[in-house]
């Protein structure tokens, strides 16, 4: 019978093999809403559906607190505290409440692509800027304060920051190349990807060193650790 042995050993191997891949099949659907569907990518207790970008150990810059995705702020250096979502998202609504301490800086980043290659998520993602922009201290451009497509577009009149230490709401809109940023109910900001104006702010701009800056169409939501503390809870997209 020992001949068998080895056809036996292989069959086993074959059946977990495909095991494994409908298991990360069906986790893979189950994080990515279909159109019309909304998921939640926090669910208030645990870091479950969130890793460090390119990192596959234990994250310890970011705990829960009063059902709150908290940044401690712990990563001084210049990058490694971002984390980013396990599923990957092309059109979608994303909405999500925020505050952060005064002062404090982070930012909510898209269409990320997690590779050797990238340091951080902004090589590759563009950011809805989370920030003080009362209490930070130095000058902000425009395009750097809350609200703004960070580093192209910054926020029009409508624009209504809550004080620090109140929770905020924002969603970002992606269709198609199509953008919106919103705040507080209103629409703060609002571009076309293919449009002129925005392809020569990015090939002009802070991005114009970044060869793959908004160029990925699907990809990992993530969460920036710029040093500070900041909050996140009720975080959900919604598949377009």
């Amino acid at each position: 019978m020992k001949h068998h042995i080895p056809s036996l050993f292989c069959l086993a191997l074959v059946i977990i093999a495909a095991s494994c891949s409908h298991t990360k099949q069906a986790a893979d659907k189950s994080m990515t809403p279909t159109a019309g569907t909304t998921i939640s990518l926090f669910d208030g207790k645990t870091l479950a559906g969130w890793h460090g970008f390119n990192q596959t150990g234990a994250v310890k810059n970011w705990v829960v607190e009063d059902d709150a995705l908290v940044c401690l702020g712990a990563a001084k250096e210049a990058h490694g505290g971002d984390i980013v979502t396990d599923g990957s998202y092309a059109n979608f609504e994303l909405s999500w409440d925020w505050k952060v301490n005064k002062g404090s800086n982070s930012g909510v980043l898209y269409h990320v692509i997690e590779d050797a290659k990238y340091q951080a998520p902004y090589e590759t993602g563009p950011e809805y800027q989370v920030i003080d922009d009362v209490g930070f201290p130095g000058k902000l451009e425009d395009w750097q304060k809350a609200g703004a497509d960070y580093a192209i577009a910054a926020p029009n009149a409508k624009k209504k920051l809550k004080p620090v230490g109140e929770w905020n709401n924002s969603k970002i809109v992606y269709n198609r190349g199509q953008v919106e940023h919103w705040l507080n109910n209103e629409k703060i900001v609002e571009f076309d990807v293919s449009g002129e104006m925005w392809k020569m702010q990015r090939t002009t701009g802070k991005w114009k060193d970044y060869p793959d800056y908004a160029k990925a169409t699907s990809g990992k939501i993530a969460l920036q650790d710029h040093g500070d503390k900041a909050y996140f809870k009720n975080i959900k997209i919604k598949g377009l």
